[in-house]
Parts: C-alpha cells; sequence; structure tokens
C-alpha cells in the first residue's frame, strides 16, 4: 500500500516574485535557492527551503496558462500543496478506488525526473492537492 511520506512544499501563485520575495526572503529571512523557469507548466518558479521543505512562489510566464488563469480568477495566493509518495501509481490507484477526483489520472514526469500528479480540489475541501514521487 502506498503512502504519503512527507510535505514536499507549498505552492504559492504570484504575479510578480520579486515583489513577493520582500516578504518571504527579505522580511522572513529565507533563502532564495533557485530561481527556475519551467517551460513546460508555463512558470517560473523560485525556490525557498525551509524546515525540510520549501516554499514555491509561482509565477506564470504566458498569459493563457493554468496558472496565469488561476490567478485572474482566485488572485494571489496559496496555490497547491505538494505531499510527496513513495509510489504514485499505487497512490493513484487507491485514490480512484476511494471515489477521489484526479486532475490526472496517470502520473507526468518533469524535466528533473519527478513523477507528479494533481488531485482535484472538489475531492480535497478545496485544496488543490500534488503528489510527488522522487
Amino acid at each position: 500500500m502506498a503512502s504519503i511520506t512527507k510535505i514536499n512544499h507549498i505552492a504559492v501563485a504570484v504575479s510578480d516574485i520579486e515583489s513577493s520575495l520582500s516578504f518571504w526572503r527579505d522580511a522572513l529571512g529565507l533563502e532564495l535557492a533557485e530561481l527556475r523557469d519551467v517551460p513546460a507548466e508555463s512558470a517560473q518558479i523560485a525556490f525557498l527551503p525551509v524546515g525540510g521543505t520549501e516554499i514555491e512562489l509561482v509565477r506564470p510566464t504566458t498569459d493563457d496558462s493554468g496558472l496565469a488563469k488561476y490567478i485572474e480568477k482566485r488572485g494571489a495566493g496559496m496555490h497547491h500543496l505538494c505531499l510527496e509518495t513513495d509510489d504514485i501509481e499505487a497512490m493513484l490507484a487507491q485514490l480512484k478506488e476511494k471515489g477521489i477526483q484526479l486532475i490526472n489520472e496517470s502520473p507526468r514526469t518533469g524535466a528533473d525526473g519527478k513523477k507528479y500528479a494533481f488531485i482535484h480540489p472538489k475531492s480535497t475541501g478545496s485544496v488543490l492537492v500534488e503528489l510527488y514521487q522522487l
């Protein structure tokens, strides 16, 4: 049986990474570990490690991306919670068996080799949840 092993990251949707860093980096003192463009997701991400996990500031790089539409509809703020699992395929199967609505029926693979899939907020109490397998 697959299990959740830890919180990988908390993603915050932002319109402007530099202005957001004035709080996360400058006021709180979190270190900016990396700023990465992710063309496959039409996003730019700032990675700020904290306590064995990360805060990710996620900015859309196109006006027609899902993230841009999300910010347009809901505004900037908490976007999703990412949980690591030891077996993403088995976890997705377990969730489907329990009637959980998935955005991704099977995992996608990022440029960094991580497998990921999203769970629909309709099944999670309105929280977008991402699953990761490293």
